[in-house]
């Protein structure tokens, strides 16, 4: 029978998982493979697995028991292996892989960071900062029928504004890396301008302090959320 595998942990981690139900419409036991240096936190599993509430819950829920008593290698929502002994193989053969990988991420959480700005403000500060846009706009707002007014204008905007986004970007990158161990960039999407993993060890208090600090109102439109403590998925490799 297949087998869900929802993280790879060291032997020593408890595995905390008696009573657990995993993914699936079965909700098989989650239960754990042990090698002599590693262990596996699977469940049994039929058919299809799809990214459904309930199953997506239940996969957290595993996570989130394991990082009560240490940090594990979450793997993916949605991975399967066809048996025990498929898992073990891996296990044997990665087992450097998964024991550096597991090292890195030892006593630490992952926290992720999305910053905001809304276009609005930036299209107005672009405006107001731009004398050539300042005249375009203008020219159109008095009601110049030059077709290459409005094209000009948008480019213009457009190219400021994702400097601005940029610009944005790198500064609170260069303010949020160094409380973390490691940072990974993801792309973003909508009014984002950062998307931002940082590894942070789960005592460093002073780190985690700085990172609150960044979500408060800072005075100049950013709007900056914090999810956080979770699984390592971005530190995987």
């Amino acid at each position: 029978m297949a087998v869900y595998v929802y993280a790879v942990t060291t032997r020593d981690h408890p595995c905390r998982v008696e009573g657990m139900t995993g993914v699936g419409s079965e909700g098989a036991a989650v239960r754990v493979l042990s090698t002599e240096a590693l262990r596996a936190v699977v469940s049994d599993i039929e058919g299809e697995i799809r990214p459904k509430r309930h199953d997506v819950a239940a996969h957290q829920a595993v996570q989130d028991r394991l990082m009560e008593d240490g940090t594990p290698l979450p793997l993916r929502f949605g991975y399967t292996a066809p048996d025990d002994d498929a898992v073990l193989r891996a296990l044997g053969e990665k087992e450097d892989f998964y024991r550096a990988a597991l090292e890195r991420v030892a006593d630490c959480a992952e926290y992720h960071v999305k910053a905001s700005r809304a276009e609005d403000l930036m299209l107005r500060e672009t405006l107001e900062d731009l004398p050539e846009a300042r005249r375009l706009n203008d020219e159109i707002r008095q009601g110049s029928e030059d077709p290459r007014l409005p094209v000009e204008l948008g480019r213009m905007v457009a190219e400021e504004v994702e400097q601005r986004r940029a610009n944005a970007a790198e500064t609170l990158i260069g303010s949020l890396a160094p409380l973390g161990l490691e940072y990974v960039v993801h792309p973003v999407g909508g009014d984002d301008f950062l998307a931002l993993s940082l590894l942070v060890r789960r005592d460093d208090d002073e780190a985690l302090k700085a990172l609150d600090e960044h979500t408060k109102d800072r005075g100049d439109g950013v709007e900056v959320r914090l999810t956080g403590p979770l699984p390592p998925y971005s530190f995987m490799s």
